[in-house]
């Protein structure tokens, strides 16, 4: 076999080895939503637990409106939640229109933090921190300020923690507002569903974990207090509190009927700089992460560590590795003698793909038609191709980060 035999075998070893992964976790996924589809949410007991809902919020004067008079909805005793704003530097009219709600509502639990570019303005983990240490609340539920829960989404959520005393956390679904507004929050509709049946729902079927995706989520009190709250280098911190959680021995539980309706990127432009400041804040998690490999107490989590590099290393340079290789073989530059079963195994994951996101995308109402099925094939040439560029400039940020000790700063999200 020549080098690039065997770069290609490696490769395909790969990026296979996660694919067989995903199936496996769609199938699980599936049986949870079966499991779970006609299974009523267990009725909270007693008296209902105090909860406080924090806000972050930078520059939201578009959307927090709407945000705020959603949350005042909620179908929970008023007198047992409270919400906090954190406003934090703003430049908008944020600051007044929250104001307004404030004196349109003076017998509701309403709480608005203005922070300026001293206490505040330095991300969504600073702002949390903020928000926490004027919260009562023994459960704290956080919502993105472009959030439209549904009346039972907290409910529920309170419901499942409160009835399980090895939950830490509960976190809803989260569908898109927006998704018939361009081709492209098409394709992020199809994601979000596809990642929160197979990896959230199929994570908690197989292993009993989920990873909180930062927003329509409940955690304990004691947790954030015995953690020091977030961790402001993060800009992934749900997914660096979802570890600390795991660490101290406590589960986190998908929840599929606690909805939250969100607004998602309508152009590229802002897609791709929101995709690659994700990909830098989990490439952080997993930096930070990675001794948990040899920790015998980490046991249990080391399927997300793992699964986390998988996706953001080996999965990227395995693609990238593979695709180069297939394009230097057409041209005539290198020969490999397995271009042809690679080809073909490239093909027959086109097919898993196609079926495997179908599969999850029956799980909801009005989601299963032709014209989806079309979507999901031009959405893997198109929108998961651009994935890896999205890693590679996420991981190319992130080492520009640690090289000149940049601190995290809000990322503002275009809102419509």
């Amino acid at each position: 076999m020549t080098v690039s035999d065997v770069l290609m075998v490696i490769a395909v070893i790969c990026i296979w080895s996660l694919l067989l992964v995903n199936v496996a976790l769609i199938i699980a996924g599936y049986l949870y939503y079966i499991e779970t589809e006609n299974k009523a949410v267990p009725e909270i007991r007693g008296e209902y637990p105090m909860v406080t809902i924090m806000v972050p919020a930078h520059n939201e004067g578009v959307v927090i409106s709407k945000t705020v008079e959603s949350l005042l909805a909620l179908d929970y005793p008023h007198d047992r939640y409270e919400i906090i704003v954190i406003n934090d530097n703003s430049s908008d009219n944020s600051a007044e229109l929250l104001s307004d709600i404030q004196q349109r509502n003076p017998q509701r639990n309403l709480i608005i933090i203005n922070t300026d570019a001293i206490s505040g303005g330095k991300g969504k983990s600073n702002a949390l921190n903020i928000g926490f240490t004027r919260s009562k609340g023994e459960l704290i539920a956080i919502y993105d300020a472009d959030n439209t829960p549904e009346r039972t989404a907290l409910r529920y959520l309170v419901a499942e923690i409160m009835n399980d005393s090895t939950l830490g956390a509960v976190i809803g679904k989260f569908r898109t507002r927006n998704r018939d507004a361009s081709l492209l929050t098409r394709f992020i509709n199809i994601e979000t569903l596809s990642f929160q049946w197979m990896a959230q729902a199929g994570r908690w079927k197989l292993f009993k974990l989920c990873t909180i995706p930062g927003t329509n989520f409940i955690m304990r009190r004691s947790i954030v207090e015995s953690i020091g709250g977030w961790d402001v280098k993060a800009i992934a911190e749900d997914t660096e509190i979802s570890f600390r959680i795991y660490m101290m021995g406590y589960r986190i539980k998908f929840q599929p009927k606690s909805v939250t309706w969100e607004q998602e990127p309508q152009t590229v432009k802002v897609w791709f700089k929101q995709r690659t400041r994700w990909a830098k804040g989990n490439i952080y998690v997993i930096v930070k992460n990675l001794p948990l490999l040899f920790d015998r107490k980490a046991a249990k989590i080391r399927f997300d560590i793992l699964y986390y590099v998988s996706i953001y290393f080996l999965l990227l340079i395995s693609l990238v590795t593979s695709d180069v290789l297939l394009v230097l073989h057409a041209m005539g530059y290198v020969h490999t003698t397995i271009a042809g079963l690679s080809s073909f195994l490239w093909l027959l994951a086109i097919v898993l793909f196609v079926v495997g996101i179908f599969v999850t995308l029956t799980t909801e109402k009005g989601e299963m038609s032709l014209s989806n099925l079309w979507i999901i094939l031009l959405m893997y040439v198109s929108y998961c191709q651009l994935w890896m560029v999205v890693a590679a400039y996420g991981l190319y940020n992130y080492l520009k980060d640690v090289i000149f000790k940049r601190e995290a700063k809000w990322y503002k999200t275009e809102r419509y």
